[in-house]
């Protein structure tokens, strides 16, 4: 499923007219296509803040681990927290990754819950305990398995799929 993606102007090269406004427009079918100049804000450690209506009707912003498979953002979360209520009651989330040396230069993202898959899944389950090592490593360096399974209770995770909307791009590095 294709998405759009809007380009907006920035000031990386100087003054320009119009500048923070959309230059330009694009479709996408795959994260994967994005400009390789916002790659390694998809590809490297840097967390996303993430949106989702609390509620109160209010964003609650977190700080989350960023994964991504195609079109699709991934979201692995923990069953027991309130965020998965939330995810649930308003399937619509949003993101932003910044670059951590220049927060002139960012990827937005907009997406929409499409399924969820628990761990605990006799058929799929494996998939959500695999992608949480994955980002594990990526975020930590360490090896699997993911080290902050909540001892005091039996944790279990849960892995929403989010196709994008769209996608807003800002800067360079």
């Amino acid at each position: 499923m294709a998405f759009k993606v809007a380009r907006f102007l920035d000031v990386s090269e100087g003054l320009q007219a119009n500048q923070f406004s959309i230059g330009s427009r694009d479709t996408l079918e795959t994260l994967d296509d994005i400009d390789p100049i916002y790659k390694p804000l998809l590809d490297g450690p840097v967390p996303a803040i993430f949106a989702v209506l609390g509620t109160d009707g209010r964003p609650n912003l977190t700080p989350m681990w960023f994964d991504y498979e195609g079109a699709n953002v991934l979201v692995n979360v923990a069953t027991h927290r309130k965020k998965v209520e939330w995810i649930r009651a308003n399937p619509k989330l949003s993101m932003i990754l910044v670059n951590q040396q220049n927060m002139y230069h960012w990827v937005s993202i907009k997406c929409t819950v499409k399924r969820e898959i628990l761990e605990d899944d006799p058929k799929e389950g494996a998939r959500v305990t695999a992608q949480l090592d994955k980002i594990w490593t990526k975020y930590t360096g360490n090896e699997p398995p993911y080290g902050l399974r909540d001892p005091s209770i039996n944790e279990r995770r849960v892995l929403f799929e989010c196709p994008v909307d769209r996608i807003a791009t800002f800067g360079k590095p």
